[in-house]
């Protein structure tokens, strides 16, 4: 599958997704249909969501390089993921952290944190992702605070506990809006220790996160 994961990133690249080479380089690397269940694998290489069980789904790679962009991550940095989902995006974002880098998922659903962590580690990311099983809009306390945080699923508004785990100058992105369909992907920039700059990065459609502070079972 190896040449049509280099076509997609191409178009990717052309469609104007993917800005960096750093970006490119890692979506070249992963291989998305180590992430999905086997009877979806065929499908890996299309551009769009696609699910993975439990009302879930795998996000569309361009959405995935969207969010990366976004992020801007470096070397080295801490990272927080909320909606492990299959592992997809956060194996990404590991080979955009590189092996000095750590990136912490947290999945509310036990099957699929359990998938996550044999996918991540089956795939050789365990080395630098750690699966947390919880109520991901709490975030992660016990290792804030976080150079980037980032969500795979949207909430009414932005958790507060994410807000108040990212680093002074980090950055956090999370889709923000109704229950299903038509939200805003919010990009936050924590300028000091009570000050946040939100700017909208436009619309897009994903899975309720649901939780203490996003939406009720």
């Amino acid at each position: 599958m190896k040449n049509e994961r280099e076509e997609l990133v191409d178009k990717l690249l052309s469609n104007g997704y993917i800005k960096t080479e750093e970006v490119k380089n890692a979506m070249l690397k992963v291989p998305r249909e180590e992430f999905m269940p086997v009877e979806n694998r065929k499908y890996a290489y299309t551009d769009q969501p696609l699910p993975i069980g439990e009302g879930q789904t795998i996000s569309a790679p361009h959405m995935v390089a969207i969010i990366c962009e976004i992020l801007k991550i470096n070397k080295g940095m801490k990272v927080l993921e909320i909606g492990s989902g299959f592992g997809y995006n956060a194996a990404v974002v590991a080979e955009l952290l590189g092996p000095k880098g750590h990136l912490y998922t947290v999945e509310r659903i036990e099957k699929l944190a359990i998938a996550a962590e044999e996918n991540l580690k089956r795939t050789g990311y365990d080395r630098c992702v750690t699966v947390i099983h919880q109520d991901g809009t709490r975030g992660f306390e016990e290792e804030a605070p976080y150079d980037r945080i980032y969500a795979t699923a949207s909430a009414p508004k932005v958790p507060y506990p994410l807000k108040e785990q990212l680093k002074i100058c980090g950055r956090l992105i999370t889709p923000v809006g109704s229950h299903n369909l038509f939200q805003e992907l919010v990009c936050v920039h924590r300028v000091s220790l009570d000050e946040y700059e939100r700017s909208s990065m436009g619309g897009v459609a994903f899975v309720p996160m649901i939780g203490e502070h996003g939406w009720p079972e």
